[in-house]
């Protein structure tokens, strides 16, 4: 209880409380983002492996193969195998203290790995500041965690887990039961008109061009974010998640010569666009609506 009322009384410590919070799970994230969609990969390949050849024994040598999780085996290097200590795995500091090498055979590690962590830190922070000590707070770095998972995945895979997408989306329906941001009605609406509003959009551009503009896991994204906050606010993620994609897919194409052929993720942008509309949404909407006088 003493803990609980020095965070509700002391701001800045809660903020560096979250903060470094922020870092250990963006530590975590970095696990999520490079083992999920393998194991994903995986449980695929079995499944297909068990299909074709159901009398094989796939399942026997699975069994006897190496677990593979978000828990184990333990991190390790990828050239040497040197097993990642604890203090070789301090956010952020430890990349800085090891010079962004492995201490065993100095191969480089990418720097994206601290700036996840140090990314998860900061928007964690600043969901603190912006909710202050409460349960809006908590959910919304529930959220935000859960962002910064799937964008990366999609951005290293084009794939926007239904391991993370669904579990999250139905968080949303719940707390829209007590109600922690929006109520219940507005959440199912809001969770409605996310699917279908890129559902239609999907299929409208299939029929003009024949080519699929994006994937169903976009339309759960949608279909969560809207559950979150409600369907008042989806005009302003599509708006801001469209302009923000179609500005950066234009400047990689003229600036870095990017093929234009090759799809551009909407995940990344999605939930961007989402997690401004979270905390700013309303009044980005109050803001257009006196600029525009209606």
């Amino acid at each position: 209880m003493e803990v609980i009322t020095l965070l509700q009384t002391q701001p800045i410590t809660y903020i560096i409380t979250s903060l470094i919070l922020g870092l250990l799970v963006g530590s975590f994230l970095n696990v999520v983002i490079y083992r999920l969609p393998v194991m994903m990969n995986k449980e695929w390949h079995q499944q297909c492996h068990e299909l074709l050849h159901p009398d094989d024994g796939t399942k026997d040598v699975e069994q006897k193969s190496e677990t593979f999780n978000l828990i184990t085996p333990r991190s390790r290097c990828p050239k040497c195998n040197h097993k990642i200590t604890a203090l070789e795995n301090i956010p952020v500091f430890s990349y800085l203290f090891l010079k962004g090498k492995c201490s065993s055979c100095a191969e480089p590690i990418s720097a994206r790995y601290a700036l996840i962590e140090l990314f998860t830190g900061i928007l964690t922070a600043v969901v603190a500041w912006h909710f202050g000590f409460s349960w809006q707070a908590g959910a919304v770095m529930l959220l935000t965690w859960a962002l910064i998972a799937m964008s990366f995945i999609d951005i290293d895979h084009q794939l926007l887990p239904d391991n993370i997408t669904l579990p999250w989306l139905w968080l949303g329906l719940l707390l829209s039961l007590f109600p922690i941001f929006v109520d219940a009605h507005t959440s199912l609406i809001g969770a409605a008109a996310g699917y279908l509003s890129l559902w239609g959009i999907f299929w409208l551009f299939k029929l003009i061009t024949g080519k699929e503009g994006m994937g169903y896991g976009d339309f759960k994204l949608l279909a969560l974010l809207g559950a979150w906050m409600g369907w008042q606010l989806l005009p302003v993620v599509i708006l801001l998640s469209s302009v923000v994609g179609a500005v950066i897919g234009i400047a990689m194409i003229i600036i870095v010569g990017r093929d234009k052929n090759i799809p551009i993720p909407f995940g990344p942008y999605l939930a961007a666009a989402g997690w401004i509309a979270m905390l700013w949404g309303n009044d980005i909407t109050e803001a257009y609506l006196s600029y525009s006088g209606l």
